[in-house]
């Protein structure tokens, strides 16, 4: 499959027992009291009892658990060209299960790593962790530590905020990204002073960047 890549122009792409009676010779006697003795004592019926079965524990039973296998994410990375700065997106495999917290973290914390090979990098500070990744509806809520913020210029900054972006939204495009610092909305990054409005979409980066698909 193809890989999709994003140029910026300004630099980004951005689981009943039986009664036995025995019987002899017996006398009219006896045979008038046990008559008298039936009429007026009541005879104990067994009733049939209902067929309960013990609960035994069966692998049948058991819920199964859920099962982890893997699945496919994408990781994006900046690449240089003669004339702009490319966005490229990178599959990777990760063990996980189905829910897409868990997906989105993997995604995440690999982008906060080295990037794959020489020909790919990366706008993000060394040192920058993720503290937390939440998805609520349409939303994704991603903070990260203070060194991301750190350094660099106008192209850096725009590069690692699209890193950001379209990793957390590798399972879903339209998604909203709230992006947080040590717990705090993100409003201005740099020392430049790049303004930060969320929450960050793909398309207000892509209109505000001048970003265009191939």
């Amino acid at each position: 499959m193809q890989e999709h890549q994003r140029r910026f122009p300004l630099g980004i792409v951005v689981g009943l027992s039986t009664l036995v009676v025995a019987t002899g010779g017996a006398t009219a006697f006896f045979t008038w009291q046990n008559a008298q003795k039936n009429q007026s004592t009541p005879v104990a019926v067994e009733q049939p009892q209902p067929n309960v079965q013990r609960a035994i524990p069966s692998q049948n039973f058991i819920k199964p658990q859920a099962s982890t296998a893997e699945k496919t994410a994408q990781v994006f990375w900046l690449k240089e060209s003669a004339t702009d700065v490319e966005l490229v997106p990178i599959a990777i495999k990760v063990k996980s299960d189905d829910r897409q917290e868990a997906l989105l973290t993997a995604a995440v914390n690999t982008l906060l790593s080295n990037p794959p090979n020489k020909d790919l990098m990366s706008g993000i500070p060394q040192g920058t962790q993720l503290r937390s990744l939440k998805v609520k509806s349409d939303s994704i809520y991603v903070d990260l530590t203070k060194p991301f913020t750190a350094g660099g210029g106008s192209l850096s900054m725009t590069g690692r905020l699209a890193q950001i972006l379209y990793t957390a939204t590798s399972l879903d495009p339209q998604a909203k990204v709230f992006l947080s610092v040590e717990g705090k909305p993100l409003t201005v990054l740099g020392g430049e002073g790049l303004i930060v409005e969320q929450p960050l979409t793909r398309l207000q980066f892509e209109q505000d960047t001048g970003t265009k698909q191939e």
